[in-house]
């Protein structure tokens, strides 16, 4: 890497469809081992941090290549096709870098030396949000986990859960409440290697199982002044930001359409090598398991025509309201799921076994659904906007 002008020069990312599928099958190597130890997927992290995907969402005027939404997107999918676990602890990094170019949020010297770090070796950033007792935030609430306002800074206490990225983290965005009269919420940039924090190793989930996405407990932990990435009550009520979609949150639902992807080829594979003795060629040149293919392809075309299309109008200018945008996410993790449900059903108990993908790839795509905003949530929103429209007073 070299410096220009003072700043850190980042590798602009190859995002050619020749580039892309040599990061999935990279990336896929070493996918099923992480599945099974739960450990944190070093081996694909490195990869992506070479090829520069890890901060292709850095603003140009940090050093970085800025990348469009739909680059993101594409990129996380091809990273989902190889290791969701990978990929959602990316999508969360892309989107830390991606707020900071919009509302340059971090000191900026402290946001200089994530940059240089990133440029070496993979330096990871995580919003740290929910918490046991409240559960996702986007359904409302405030954080119980607080800020104690101090001559030098912040003292911050409190537990939080489902912390993607686990000890991979170099920095956590801690979602808490200052203790101030009135009270302010927003995201405290705590280093990792602070005093005071404590992980809990209760991630023993059924997908995304290398992600880890443990508990961490806050004591008495030190914060600068600085570190307050503050979110602005609006008409004196605090509306979290997760509970409607943006463009930047696509890049969690996109790399699902990843493990859409990877479950197609599992199914082809073993469609093509699978003879049985009563039928004496492969079922793959069977009408049935033929049909059940282009189920599989109509579902991904689908996922694969909202995402990008949706983007495209987002970058053309169109105003799209953030309900619309949800509902889109819920048809987008629909589709993805119908995909490899379709796959796993048709071929039965052999794609149950932990020996087929598809049986890893059936865990990891549920997942999807539980990323805010939650398909209940967005229905009623979108529900209630609807019947607003057409309500009429009566004579």
């Amino acid at each position: 890497m070299t410096t220009v002008t003072g700043r850190q020069s980042l590798l602009a990312p190859d995002t050619t469809p020749a580039a892309l599928a040599t990061l999935t099958d990279e990336i896929s190597a070493t996918a099923v081992e992480y599945d099974r130890s739960a450990a944190i997927p070093e081996a694909g992290l490195r990869v992506a941090q070479r090829g520069g995907y890890l901060t292709a969402t850095v603003a140009g005027r940090y050093g970085g290549p800025e990348l469009s939404h739909r680059e993101v997107v594409r990129i996380l999918a091809s990273i989902g096709e190889g290791d969701p676990s990978v990929a959602l602890i990316a999508a969360n990094n892309l989107a830390a870098h991606q707020a900071q170019a919009v509302n340059r949020g971090w000191p900026e010297n402290l946001y200089a030396e994530l940059v240089r770090r990133s440029a070496e070796q993979p330096t990871l950033v995580n919003v740290i949000r929910a918490e046991p007792e409240l559960g996702a935030p986007a359904r409302g609430g405030l954080p119980a986990t607080t800020a104690r306002r101090t001559a030098e800074g912040w003292i911050l206490n409190g537990r939080k859960t489902f912390a993607t990225g686990g000890t991979a983290l170099a920095y956590h965005l801690v979602w808490a409440r200052t203790d101030e009269n009135p009270v302010r919420v927003g995201h405290f940039i705590v280093p990792a290697d602070s005093d005071g924090i404590t992980w809990h190793d209760t991630w023993d989930h059924l997908g995304l199982r290398a992600s880890n996405t443990h508990d961490v407990t806050y004591t008495n932990v030190v914060v600068a002044e600085d570190n307050l990435i503050e979110i602005p009550f609006r008409e004196g009520v605090y509306r979290d930001p997760a509970s409607a979609s943006g463009p930047t949150s696509f890049g969690h639902v996109a790399l699902y359409v990843g493990v859409a992807r990877a479950a197609r080829r599992a199914f082809a594979d073993f469609a093509r090598t699978r003879v049985p003795a009563a039928l004496g060629h492969p079922i793959a040149d069977t009408e049935r398991i033929r049909t059940v293919a282009g189920e599989i392809e109509a579902q991904i075309v689908q996922a694969e025509t909202l995402l990008d299309g949706t983007l495209r109008r987002v970058e053309a200018g169109e105003g799209i309201a953030a309900e619309s945008l949800s509902l889109v996410k819920v048809l987008i993790a629909r589709s993805v799921v119908t995909a490899v449900q379709t796959a796993v059903a048709a071929l039965g108990n052999a794609a149950l076994t932990r020996h087929n993908p598809l049986e890893r790839h059936l865990r990891d795509v549920l997942c999807v659904r539980v990323h805010p905003p939650q398909e209940d949530t967005v229905l009623l929103a979108a529900g209630r906007a609807v019947l607003r429209a057409t309500d009429r007073p009566a004579g």
